[in-house]
């Protein structure tokens, strides 16, 4: 397994309930695939501006999360994260920790 850094960006509209749920279900899914989260504690960047507009969003809460995985579940985690609504964008690189 290797080692991955997954940035991702939710919706700034979500109540704090909802975000704290989105973050652990999108955790979950990776836990549930055999992966590994790293941090104990999710590096929570916070509110910021967009480069540029996504699904009609000037601003999104980013997050990162360091995983050990292997490919099957990556590949699982960007198929439902293709469904999560509370999800802008993410991006999965190997991490060079």
């Amino acid at each position: 397994m290797k080692k991955y850094d997954i940035l991702y960006i939710l919706r700034p509209t979500l109540s704090d309930e909802a975000r704290t749920a989105a973050m652990e279900g999108l955790a979950k899914v990776l836990t549930d695939n055999g992966a590994k989260v790293l941090d104990t504690n999710t590096k929570d960047w916070g509110m910021k501006d967009l480069a540029y507009e996504i699904k009609k969003e000037t601003k999104g809460y980013y997050v990162l999360l360091k995983v050990e995985a292997d490919e099957a579940a990556l590949k699982e985690f960007g198929r439902q994260a293709a469904y999560n609504k509370a999800l802008l964008r993410y991006l999965a690189t190997n991490s060079i920790e």
